[in-house]
């Protein structure tokens, strides 16, 4: 008897970009940080503050973090802030004091880049390169990072659809750099009682499109401190590769998004939960 229609699996209703999809690399590709995987078995956990206020803000927090189970530094030199009255980011200054933690600790570093003309400056000091959601679609900026030779995470946009991401990172495929990783931040939807929409249906749904990794941010997705540890071992439960939280040594005095940023004991207790739950889906933290 034949199947109908609705019996017939279907991978999405629209094509898959050449470069990005998961047939060219069946078993899924790994981006690999300073001898950091992200792919693979391993789920990998990076950390930080939203952005470098201080070096005693950046150091203590880098130090915990790393602690307790980080592998990697997230921090921002460079903040696209709704708001042009907000804080901006230390720019150059704040990219100093990454490498120098960096260089104390051995710990990779990923921070935004905003502009083409700053891929160059950041790439003398940072390990891997952020394009984040407000960029997501800024094409001059994704074909120059095509043209680095540092690894790329991008975010998706908050307003992207899953094709829309994925034809972003073949912008970046297609001139040049492979290494790129995905992350699903969360989308703006009708929902007010978060910052966004953390779309979990995403990870699943990429992983099996692209071989790319897929890492989740739950401190965006969510905005509220307390959602940050269910969806972050929520993100693990859907095959994520990889989580990416804002930890402030001070979240109340936080110049940017201290609301959403985990203080290191809650770090420490959600990095403890996140072992368990990979364990129980197979895989292990890295």
């Amino acid at each position: 008897m034949n199947k109908s229609v609705c019996d017939v699996p279907m991978r999405t209703s629209f094509p898959v970009p050449e470069r990005v999809d998961r047939k060219n690399n069946p078993e899924g590709s790994v981006i690999s940080i300073k001898g950091n995987d992200i792919g693979g078995k391993g789920v990998i956990i990076i950390a930080g503050p939203c952005a470098v206020e201080s070096k005693e803000q950046l150091f203590e927090t880098a130090r915990k973090v790393i602690s307790d189970g980080a592998r990697i530094l997230r921090g921002g030199a460079f903040k696209p802030r709704s708001s042009p009255y907000s804080f901006q980011g230390m720019g150059e200054e704040g990219l100093k004091l990454l490498n120098e933690i960096s260089s104390e600790t051995g710990m990779p570093v990923v921070t935004e880049v905003m502009d083409t003309r700053q891929i160059e400056l950041v790439s003398q000091y940072a390990d891997m390169l952020q394009i984040g959601s407000r960029n997501m679609q800024n094409y001059p900026l994704l074909k120059e990072a095509g043209h680095s030779k540092k690894p790329i995470l991008l975010k998706r946009g908050m307003m992207a659809t899953v094709e829309e991401f994925l034809l972003a990172a073949e912008y970046i495929l297609s001139h040049g750099n492979e290494q790129v990783v995905l992350c699903e931040r969360g989308i703006r939807t009708f929902e007010t009682s978060t910052r966004n929409t953390l779309d979990l249906n995403a990870v699943p749904m990429l992983k099996n499109l692209t071989h790319l990794p897929v890492i989740v941010d739950p401190s965006h997705g969510t905005g509220l401190r307390w959602m940050v540890p269910a969806m972050a071992k929520a993100a693990i439960a859907a095959g994520a590769d990889g989580i990416i939280m804002e930890v402030h040594y001070s979240p109340e005095t936080a110049l940017c998004d201290g609301q959403q940023s985990l203080s290191p004991d809650e770090f420490a207790i959600l990095m403890s939960d996140l072992k368990k739950i990979a364990l129980a889906v197979g895989r292990d933290i890295l």
